[in-house]
């Protein structure tokens, strides 16, 4: 008998964020798969797999063959599944197992990326939307962000990095921008300054540029 996956969002980190349908997914699962600091969001986890960047395709993998086997199981993802998240990377591994797609559910969560919006106070549906997560092609940015909108993107390395490269290739030292970082948590940091200003200063890894017309 084939089991069930569920692609659980998870929002942005704070468990508020965490909607009631993610809850309710994951304290019925037989198993639940994700990093450390997303597993620990839930209070009602029967079988934890937890994960780091390294074993993730690993894990992932033993998530969807717990599922061929007949098991229920949550796979958690940050923020959206569909953003960044491990959509793709699960719908590819179920195929390799021969797990029916029909049996996947997404459940869907909210974004680091609608969270910066909603803070800048930004009609996000008219924004330049870009992540680079895992992508090494930074270049892509350039063709729209001269196109009088705002851009919004996930940074693949350094934000100061990607300023610099911003720069390099002609935009505007003093441009507005806002980073906003560690999104949701304790320690949530917004800081607004100029492009040149940004590519000076250090900031961690979980960031959202928004880089204003």
């Amino acid at each position: 008998m084939t089991g069930k996956i569920y692609i659980v969002g998870i929002g942005p980190g704070a468990s508020e964020y965490l909607t009631k349908k993610a809850i309710d997914t994951v304290k019925m699962s037989d198993y639940t798969v994700g990093s450390t600091r997303a597993i620990e969001l839930f209070d009602d986890v029967q079988n934890r797999i937890a994960f780091n960047v390294k074993d993730l395709l690993d894990k992932l993998d033993e998530g969807v063959k717990l599922a061929v086997d007949g098991n229920t199981v949550s796979i958690l993802s940050t923020g959206d599944p569909g953003f960044s998240g491990v959509l793709n990377t699960v719908l590819r591994l179920s195929r390799e197992n021969g797990f029916p797609e029909e049996e996947i559910e997404v459940i869907p969560g909210i974004s680091s990326l609608q969270l910066a919006a909603a803070e800048c106070h930004i009609q996000w549906d008219n924004a330049n939307v870009m992540t680079f997560h895992g992508r090494e092609n930074i270049e892509d940015i350039l063709p729209v962000i001269n196109n009088g909108k705002t851009t919004i993107a996930l940074p693949s390395r350094k934000v100061k990095d990607m300023a610099k490269f911003l720069i390099d290739n002609g935009v505007e030292p003093e441009r507005k921008v806002t980073v906003c970082e560690r999104l949701s948590y304790p320690d949530e940091k917004i800081v607004t300054g100029t492009l040149k200003c940004i590519a000076e200063s250090e900031f961690t890894y979980m960031c959202i540029i928004v880089i204003e017309p």
